[in-house]
């Protein structure tokens, strides 16, 4: 049991601490440590961004095929065994150049045999003029009759016809004989080869192709929807599997009908050698509707809370110089590369924060970081996305 000396200092104790206290005496120092004079917040730096309008595209991503304008099937005029096979796939030839041989042995023999009755039509032919030579000269000194002459004179006529019907079913044959070597119609690469040596083939065969990629053309099934907007000359980029733009091209064509089935207006757009597609690949296309001045907030200025996107704004503060961070919920349209269109929420000449926002709320006070190397945004900024 406490002694009442011991008693008495302990009430003079307590006495004393809360004179103190109710004095304000064991008050912190305002502020606390580090703190800003009269205990407000100290303004965080952020980096801060004056929202201007630019030129903002409307544009539309689509699917195309990339076609060729130069591309030869090659099949054979005539039919028989294939004897050979003179290039291979991937090989460029020139117009002109020999592709695949037919067996020509059976039209050989029928131009031969031709020739040989060509012969015989040439005796018939020098006979018959003999027989006219000497009907004339009977008939001029009176020994023939008229009608002799005339019976000769015919039948010269009619052996020279059928020497000339020879001589142009000689010609036919042997242009037919030509068809018979299959040559390359352009320029271009030897596509797939799906025949072999020996194979029979008909003019409905397929040997190959020959392409010429200076040709080629994107077709693209634009929806109906959006066709009211297409004309000759519009913008058009090809795209990769990344998204990055290949070739920059104009829509060259916009079909004046649509297509029952798929109700879409078909589009085309010659393409460049150098774009590096190829024949029947498909590929992204975009199409550039517009551009027109719109503003833009970048990806890592907006946070999304309960599915609604907010961005903050630097208003003046309390005192002139300060400033005050400002929530505002916005309204975003397509991404265009590190930034969002921006479709409502926030207007031209207001100052944007675009860092700093997981330490700030609204109402915070703010400053304006000093210009210094750019800062790399943090992950997971982008307000879920």
């Amino acid at each position: 049991m406490k002694t009442p000396a011991t008693l008495r200092r302990a009430i003079a104790v307590l006495f004393l601490t809360t004179t103190l206290i109710a004095c304000g005496k064991g008050t912190p120092p305002a502020g606390g440590p580090g703190g800003a004079p009269g205990g407000a917040m100290p303004a965080l730096p952020v980096d801060i961004v004056l929202l201007t309008p630019k030129p903002v595209e409307q544009t539309s991503d689509l699917v195309g095929t990339i076609k060729s304008r130069r591309t030869t099937t090659i099949q054979p005029m005539v039919q028989g065994i294939l004897t050979k096979i003179a290039v291979t796939s991937g090989q460029h030839v020139e117009a002109g150049t020999v592709l695949f041989e037919v067996d020509a042995k059976p039209q050989e023999a029928a131009v031969s045999s031709l020739e040989q009755v060509r012969t015989a039509r040439e005796a018939d032919v020098a006979f018959a003029k003999q027989q006219a030579d000497r009907a004339k000269k009977l008939l001029e000194v009176g020994a023939g009759s008229q009608a002799d002459y005339e019976q000769a004179t015919t039948q010269l006529k009619t052996a020279e016809a059928q020497l000339r019907a020879i001589d142009e079913q000689i010609k036919q044959m042997r242009t037919e004989l030509a068809w018979y070597h299959v040559t390359a119609s352009t320029a271009g690469t030897v596509g797939d080869i799906p025949v072999r040596q020996g194979d029979r083939v008909t003019p409905a065969t397929e040997l190959t192709t020959v392409e010429d990629r200076a040709g080629l053309e994107a077709y693209i099934n634009v929806p109906v929807q959006q066709a009211r907007g297409l004309k000759v000359g519009l913008p058009l980029r090809l795209l990769d599997d990344g998204g990055k733009v290949v070739a920059n091209e104009r829509i060259a064509f916009v079909s004046p009908s649509v297509d029952d089935a798929t109700q879409t207006v078909l589009v085309k757009s010659t393409v460049s050698p150098g774009a590096g597609f190829r024949a029947d690949q498909f590929v992204r296309a975009r199409v550039v509707w517009s551009t027109d001045p719109g503003l833009t907030v970048p990806l890592t200025a907006v946070v999304r809370v309960n599915g609604q996107y907010f961005a903050f704004i630097a208003a003046d503060g309390p005192t002139p110089g300060s400033l005050v961070a400002k929530q505002r919920p916005v309204t975003l349209g397509a991404v265009l590369g590190n930034e969002y269109l921006l479709l409502g929420g926030l207007n031209a000449g207001e100052k944007l924060i675009v860092s700093g926002l997981q330490k700030i709320g609204d109402g915070a006070p703010v400053q304006a970081r000093p210009a210094g190397p750019p800062q790399t945004p943090a992950p997971g900024r982008s307000g879920g996305h």
